[in-house]
Formats: structure tokens, C-alpha cells, sequence
């Protein structure tokens, strides 16, 4: 038995009509992802003959004893000219309007959830560029496809096959706005039809979104009981999805586990949820990109418990930064898009789509020249002065003029205090007049840090500490 999905498509299929019955992902409108083989899959009675069509392709195969079929389509190039999919047994159906490119599965809580309808109502400071705002009036590409995951929905048969929409209209005033501003980046970069799939729950831990086969199985949390409600949006929003070929993964989530002071744990968690996700889909390689979280004063939230400081913050965020040792991940850096530090939802989810996308473009397609937000390398200290060498593909900058903001510089007694720091060529010289044996240097090390160092191709410097 593959799922709970199975289940109750078995108890169609064994009724007196026998017809072949898909699972909800595979509907009009779909994009099917290129240059990988596809799956096409469903029920049916045990032992029907399905035979499935599309382009030159025509693979055949029978239904299993408990009814299940699959069949595989091979590797297909890209294509926007819409084509039919056509599934034959004892009924046949006719999927209209199929492209094929690239697909992508954006998961998380309500910041991946925030809709294309509350982006378009977003207020901007004066002089600010609004165009992005005003993507609801223009957006009608039809290379652009978006399929919202029903938590209720996804697991029931459906002989509609309507789940599948292109961006425009009502479906997109519902549809995850970073998910569909990371489609429009991919599709203008790339010239290829973009499908994304949406299946987010506000509020949601991490727990609910990974099997608790998973759990029991990892050594980290063998025989422990997890809280926060494991499979619970795994079961019904993620497992119903696979083997639905894909591109890759992307998550914004984490603000539910910040509130608990998450930090080593988390990291497990997330390290574990990929780890489930891959194996789910059968490939060890699929990329898992992820948003680093912005600004919010979690110590002065009334959800907070005593437990938060202003540290609390940037201690997860490093927790995320870790899962980087997974292979084949990336973290986009948030630290300007907050407007208000008591929103917990950034407004500016344009830009968190095309910084998602931005890492794709670059380790997943391999373009060049991508830009990268700078990240901390290494540290040298000479007398006073502490020197931070970055890691980045462009010139630092400061990005309102100002002085640098947000560095703090401390010696052997562990005590930080705010410093000076100086931009030279691709170093910041750090300095405090109090500190004349400096050993560790934090920047942006506190929940409402804002910093001013940038690359010149416009992203934030990633927060940091040196001292562990």
C-alpha cells in the first residue's frame, strides 16, 4: 500500500464501473518536468490493461493485484506548445493543455502561504518601485503553472482534473506569492514553462511536515516521542504528491520552531525532513532551497515565554545556516525585507521568490555570474583591529552611504561591544576603543539587526558570529 491515497482510490477502483482514477496532481494544465523521467500513475481494477499517451510516447503496463499501475514516460524536452495527455483502460481520459519544464514543490507555514491577493494590497514606502505589487492586473503567461495543495483535498479522487491552473485570474489571488515570483524569475531567466506546486500550513512546525517513519527511524530521535504532531501535513499535503516528477524543493518556515528556541534540534529536524523528502521522490540529489528568517522582536512577543531574548533569533538562523552541510541545499539572507519588526510576515515575498531563484539559477542550472549575498570566511586580528574577509562574487558596498551598521567586537573576556568597521576592498575593518585585544566579531547578531553591508548586485551580507 503506497499511502492513504491508495486507499481510498482502491475502494473506487474495486466498484462495479472499474475506472481508472489519477491522483489529483496529474490534471489539465500541468507542466511536466523535462529532461527526467515521468511518472504517470493511478488505480485502477486489478489486472486492467492502461495504456497512456503523449507526443510519441505510448508506454502500456497492467494493474497490480491491489490495483495500482504506473507507467514511466521517457526524458522529454521543454515544450510551451500545449499537448494532450491521454490514460486508457476500461475508461479513458483526456488531459488538455500539458507543457513541459521545470517543477518545483514550495512547502512551509503561512510565509509560503502568503497569497498573491494580500502582495497586491501591500503599502511601500514612498519613492519605492510598486510594479511587483501590481502583478495580479498583469500576470496572464501561460508557461506559468500553479497547482494549491487542499490539505482535505489532495488525498480524494477527482474527475475533474481541474487542480492544475495557469497563473492568472482567481487561482493566482490564492496562490503562494514567493512560490509564483520564483516561477516568474526562473521562467524569464530560463525561457522554459514553470510549474509550482504550493502545499503550506500558517503556522505550521516542521514536525507535521516529516513522516513519522522518519522519526523512528533516525538514530537522533529513535524511541523518543516528538511533539508537534508528526505526518500530520506530510500524510495528506506531501507523501500524495510523489512520484510527481520534480525539479526540486523549496521551504520557508521556521518562525514556529524560533518561538521555542529551536537551535541544534532544529537543524536534526530540517536535516531529517530533506532526507524524507528525497527519499519520497527516489533521489538523493534533489535540491532543497530555503529562507533564512527575517527581522521580528520575538523577545517582545506576547507568545514569548520567558525563553526569548534578542539572541534568540540569530542563534536559529545559525541553526539553518548548518543544514548547508546537507549536499545540494541553499539559504537566501532576509535581513532588509522586514518593514515592521512586530509583522512576523515580511512584505516583500517578490523578492524572496527571486532570491530563491537566484540560487537556482546558479547551482541548480548553472548559470554564471548569479549574484550571492556575501557570507563571513575567515578572520584575522592585528593589534586592535579584527579584519573579515567574506566570501562574495561582487564589490561590498555600504548600502545607504552610512557608516556600517551592526557590528560588535569583543576580547577575551567575552564581553561585546558595538564597533567601527571600515569597508577595504572586499575586508570590513572592525574595531571599539574599549576593546584593544579583539578575539571574536558578531554582525547582525540581534532579532531587530537591519545591517547595511551589501554585495554591489544589491543582497545582504549573511549575519554571523566567530566566536562558538
Amino acid at each position: 500500500m503506497r499511502n492513504g491515497l491508495l486507499l481510498l482510490l482502491l475502494a473506487l477502483a474495486g466498484s462495479a464501473q472499474a475506472n481508472i482514477v489519477l491522483p489529483r496532481v496529474l490534471g489539465h494544465n500541468m507542466v511536466l518536468q523535462r529532461d527526467k523521467p515521468v511518472a504517470i500513475w493511478g488505480t485502477a481494477a486489478p489486472g486492467e490493461a492502461v495504456a497512456v499517451q503523449f507526443g510519441a510516447q505510448s508506454p502500456r503496463t497492467v494493474a497490480d493485484a491491489s490495483g495500482h499501475w504506473q507507467v514511466m514516460l521517457k526524458p522529454l524536452a521543454a515544450s510551451a506548445t500545449p499537448a494532450d495527455l491521454t490514460i486508457k483502460g476500461n475508461n479513458t481520459i483526456l488531459l488538455h493543455n500539458i507543457l513541459v519544464g521545470e517543477v518545483w514543490l514550495c512547502s512551509g507555514q503561512s510565509n509560503m502561504e502568503y497569497t498573491m491577493r494580500k502582495s497586491s494590497k501591500v503599502t511601500l514606502p514612498p519613492g519605492a518601485d510598486t510594479t511587483a505589487v501590481h502583478e495580479l492586473d498583469r500576470a496572464h503567461d501561460p508557461a506559468i503553472r500553479i497547482f494549491l495543495v487542499n490539505r482535505k483535498e489532495l488525498i480524494k479522487p477527482d474527475s475533474l482534473h481541474r487542480g492544475w491552473s495557469v497563473a492568472q485570474d482567481s487561482a493566482l489571488r490564492s496562490f503562494s506569492a514567493p512560490a509564483y515570483f520564483f516561477a516568474k524569475e526562473l521562467h524569464q531567466k530560463l525561457g522554459v514553462p514553470v510549474g509550482v506546486v504550493s502545499s503550506a500550513v500558517p503556522g505550521s512546525r516542521i514536525e507535521p511536515w516529516i513522516a513519522a517513519e522518519a522519526f523512528q527511524q533516525d538514530p537522533a530521535f529513535a524511541g523518543q516521542k516528538v511533539a508537534g504532531d508528526p505526518a500530520k501535513f506530510y500524510e495528506p499535503m506531501i507523501r500524495p504528491l510523489a512520484p510527481f516528477a520534480l525539479r526540486g524543493f523549496l521551504w520557508y518556515q521556521g518562525e514556529s520552531n524560533c518561538f521555542l528556541a529551536e537551535t541544534t534540534n532544529y537543524t536534526q529536524k530540517m536535516r531529517l525532513l530533506i532526507q524524507n523528502w528525497r527519499a519520497a521522490w527516489g533521489d538523493a540529489t534533489l535540491p532543497f532551497y530555503y529562507v533564512s528568517l527575517a527581522p521580528f522582536k520575538y523577545s517582545e512577543s506576547k507568545d514569548n515565554k520567558g525563553t526569548l531574548t534578542t539572541e534568540t533569533l540569530p542563534r536559529f538562523r545559525e541553526a539553518q545556516e548548518a543544514v548547508l552541510q546537507v549536499p545540494h541545499t541553499g539559504l537566501i539572507v532576509t535581513t532588509d525585507l522586514a518593514t515592521n519588526l512586530d509583522d512576523i510576515h515580511p512584505p516583500y515575498k517578490w523578492e524572496i521568490g527571486r532570491r530563491l531563484a537566484l540560487l537556482a539559477l546558479a547551482a541548480t542550472y548553472r548559470q554564471a555570474n548569479v549574484p550571492a549575498s556575501p557570507v563571513f570566511r575567515s578572520l584575522a586580528v592585528k593589534g586592535n583591529v579584527a579584519t573579515v574577509n567574506f566570501t562574495t562574487s561582487a564589490p561590498l558596498i555600504s548600502k545607504d552611504g552610512q557608516p556600517l551598521t551592526h557590528f560588535t567586537i569583543a576580547g577575551a573576556d567575552g564581553v561585546f561591544v558595538p564597533a567601527q568597521a571600515r569597508l577595504k576592498g572586499q575586508q570590513v575593518l572592525v574595531s571599539a576603543a574599549t576593546v584593544p585585544h579583539p578575539v571574536a566579531v558578531r554582525f547582525g547578531w540581534d532579532e531587530a539587526a537591519q545591517p547595511n553591508l551589501f554585495s554591489a548586485s544589491g543582497l545582504p551580507a549573511r549575519p554571523f558570529r566567530t566566536d562558538h
